[in-house]
């Protein structure tokens, strides 16, 4: 790989980082992680892979339909450069694929039928977690790497997984955050048909939350729903109706 600018790493960086801005769109930053990689190094192609909630690796972005057919290839044959990288975390670099059939006996045939001549692998991780990979096919005219640049494209995957992993966790907030409100709205909602049942029937708030959740249990019903209900349309309730 040539030379690359402080410049051009600065700029690739600066759009790493854009997954901590609002209205971050993740296909969309995949691809140009993607398609980024794939230009430092002048290579063939990029591919990347991320983990699903079960641990599974997924084909999310690659920088041409070629690669994205050898990379589901090698998901549905589960060997290859992307798994190795994402199962140990660490990085598979310079491997000549025609001799490779040792380490991947269905994998690297499929990806030198493709045109690729060598291919790279850099785990996307955060410390001991790793969350994916980023694929790199180099062809003959390039994509070949040299020791420096093994540390800038393993930065750049790190840089990714940060990003990553800080949108993901700002969604789980906002799940959180969803998940809260909505606890408190409910509570809103029992407190006051805990009032309107002690009014009906002339009894304490605590007697009343009692029979509310009584017929909650008895109807097979949830709390929330038979507040609600006591709120907006007792007369669905005929058993709480009266006193």
């Amino acid at each position: 790989m040539s030379s690359v600018s402080t410049e051009r790493l600065a700029t690739i960086f600066v759009e790493a980082a854009d997954t901590l801005v609002d209205e971050f769109d993740l296909l969309d930053f995949l691809h140009m992680l993607t398609d980024r990689a794939q230009s430092l190094v002048g290579a063939a192609a990029a591919g990347l892979m991320l983990a699903d909630e079960r641990g599974r690796l997924e084909f999310m972005a690659g920088s041409d339909e070629n690669v994205r057919l050898v990379e589901l290839f090698q998901l549905q044959n589960d060997q290859g450069p992307c798994l190795e990288a994402f199962r140990t975390g660490q990085s598979i670099v310079n491997v000549d694929l025609a001799s490779a059939s040792d380490r991947w006996p269905r994998f690297a045939p499929r990806a030198v039928e493709a045109g690729f001549r060598s291919v790279h692998a850099f785990p996307l991780r955060l410390r001991t977690q790793v969350i994916g990979a980023l694929n790199i096919f180099g062809s003959a005219t390039g994509g070949d790497f040299d020791a420096a640049d093994i540390p800038i494209m393993q930065t750049l995957a790190d840089i990714a997984t940060i990003g990553l992993m800080q949108e993901r966790a700002i969604r789980r907030s906002e799940a959180l955050t969803e998940q809260l409100q909505g606890a408190l709205n409910s509570r809103i909602i029992i407190e006051q048909a805990k009032g309107a049942i002690a009014q009906v029937h002339g009894v304490g708030v605590d007697e009343a939350f009692r029979r509310i959740r009584a017929y909650a249990r008895n109807n097979n019903r949830r709390l929330t729903e038979v507040a609600e209900l006591i709120v907006t349309d007792l007369a669905a309730l005929p058993g709480l109706m009266k006193p």
